[in-house]
């Protein structure tokens, strides 16, 4: 794994607000509020003359909104067209692949700055064609014919995952809370609520009902209870995901033009992509992630870091499971270990290696297409010290990571930030 052949900064960064928009926004409208957003995080400005490519991550507008060809598309909205906007497609992780794709780009010399659109509207379908639509992504010569779902896939993986190594639903609980109480200091996250106050709004409505009020202790008690309804077991609802709509942009540039833009860049030093069977049936563990731990290889080889050495880190918890696998296949912690950690606290904004202080796509949404680059913009705020409300972390981060996964784990992509 070499390094990359010039230096690439992320020079500007922002996202829409995270929700379901049909039919007010649509994918035009998310991008454009996008555009907009990180134009502005630009310390001295851009325009569309200065920039050479537009790389759009998407997972299927084909299917949730039955449009095809959509680089053109995003490119000609923001003025950016007659220039090249290749579309790029893996599952969830389709704008972390954008964002490698241009910075291999720009490293080679092809280009010197780079737009990367995020984008996806899930809401335009009804919640059983949004189903349907991203099984797309796991294996539709078995899975899918079996009725495996996303859910059902992630469970199974929790169970072994339970079975190996003793993690209980309350751990999967903590990274839920965790994650909404993050969520609720990000003003473009879908949900803005932690789970204590989803707690007492639904005790209030049972009250105001006629009803008598729960006796919920806390909030492990309240996600213990049928208000907080299986999907596949032991996932909860709490522990999946939301459907989102929603839109990130990412500018990248070549060092040498980057100083037009910023004089405090954030300079990318390492990625790495990878991949692994679609089908569970196919993998040697239920409980690792092949595809992490090779991308990460990769970045962190490229970029000189180790595990150790990153301070902060949006991971791909597209369930809670997901989080913890996550936590431990980046090598931040041992096998069997994360769950001790988010108990612990060392995964919160003030513990020893805060993840997802966005909110995760637990709470801030995730609007499959958009995820990577939304993990990328969060990432840029930490570091700059402009995250909104009050999750801005009180280190000094130098050295960040995030990682995109795709479907139940058959593309992953991990990129390293460093000031």
């Amino acid at each position: 794994m070499g390094n990359l052949s010039r230096k690439i900064a992320l020079v500007g960064a922002g996202m829409s607000k995270f929700g379901q928009h049909f039919p007010t926004k649509r994918n035009p409208d998310l991008w454009i509020d996008a555009w907009i957003n990180a134009v502005e995080n630009v310390d001295n400005g851009i325009e569309p003359k200065d920039v050479d490519a537009c790389y759009v991550g998407n997972f299927t507008a084909d299917l949730f909104n039955h449009q095809g060809h959509l680089g053109p598309n995003m490119a000609n909205l923001v003025g950016l067209t007659p220039k090249p906007a290749p579309r790029f497609e893996g599952a969830c992780a389709s704008s972390g692949i954008a964002l490698r794709e241009a910075l291999l780009a720009i490293a080679s010399g092809v280009h010197d700055v780079i737009a990367v659109c995020g984008v996806e509207t899930m809401s335009e379908v009804p919640t059983t064609m949004v189903t349907d639509a991203l099984s797309a992504a796991a294996d539709t010569t078995y899975e899918y014919p079996a009725g495996a779902t996303f859910p059902g896939l992630y469970a199974a993986i929790a169970s072994a995952h339970f079975h190996e190594y003793g993690t209980t639903p309350e751990d999967l609980m903590r990274v839920g809370i965790k994650n909404h109480e993050n969520g609720k200091e990000n003003p473009y996250a879908q949900m803005q609520q932690t789970i204590k106050e989803i707690m007492e709004s639904k005790k209030a409505r049972l009250i105001s009902q006629g009803q008598e009020a729960p006796e919920w202790k806390d909030e492990i008690d309240f996600l213990s209870s049928s208000a907080n309804p299986y999907i596949a077991s032991p996932l909860r609802l709490f522990d999946c995901s939301l459907i989102t709509d929603g839109a990130a942009c990412l500018f990248l540039a070549a060092e040498d033009v980057a100083k037009k833009f910023t004089d405090t860049p954030i300079w990318i030093t390492g990625t790495g992509q990878g991949s692994a069977a679609l089908s569970l049936h196919d993998r040697n563990s239920l409980t690792s992630f092949i595809a992490t731990r090779e991308a990460s290889r990769q970045a962190y080889q490229m970029s000189g870091l180790s595990p150790n050495d990153i301070q902060i880190a949006e991971v791909h918890d597209c369930f809670t499971i997901a989080e913890i696998l996550a936590m431990e296949d980046l090598g931040f912690y041992e096998k069997g270990k994360a769950a001790e950690a988010v108990k612990n606290g060392e995964s919160k904004r003030d513990g020893a290696l805060p993840i997802n202080t966005s909110g995760g796509l637990k709470s801030k949404g995730h609007p499959v297409g958009a995820t990577g680059a939304a993990q990328a913009v969060e990432i840029f705020k930490q570091m700059r010290g402009k995250a909104e409300r009050n999750r801005q972390v009180k280190i000094n981060v130098e050295r960040a990571l995030t990682h995109n996964l795709g479907g139940s784990g058959g593309t992953c992509v991990v990129t390293i930030y460093q000031k």
